[in-house]
């Protein structure tokens, strides 16, 4: 069995939009020090031992569904997990 965590976050290019709301919150509350803030998204998936190559599957979740690749980038932690 493997954990798969996944980190989605807007690419550098695309103003993100609630992070500028976050950043001006923080700012708010005296912390003007703090230059950026971006949000992304984390999802954690637990997979079964498969005959499909675990990355490649991975991709192609990310790449069709958690992501928009066009606006979005990601970064993902295999990690195998010990059987019950």
């Amino acid at each position: 069995m493997y954990f798969v965590k996944v980190y989605v976050t807007y690419k550098e290019s695309v103003l993100d939009p609630q992070g500028e709301a976050v950043k001006g919150a923080v700012h708010r509350m005296g912390y003007e020090e703090i230059d950026e803030i971006r949000i992304g998204k984390y999802f954690e998936i637990k997979v079964a031992k498969s005959d499909h190559p675990i990355e490649e599957m991975i991709e192609k979740i990310c790449d069709k569904l958690l992501a928009n690749v066009n606006m979005e980038t990601y970064r993902y932690e295999i990690t195998a997990m010990e059987e019950v």
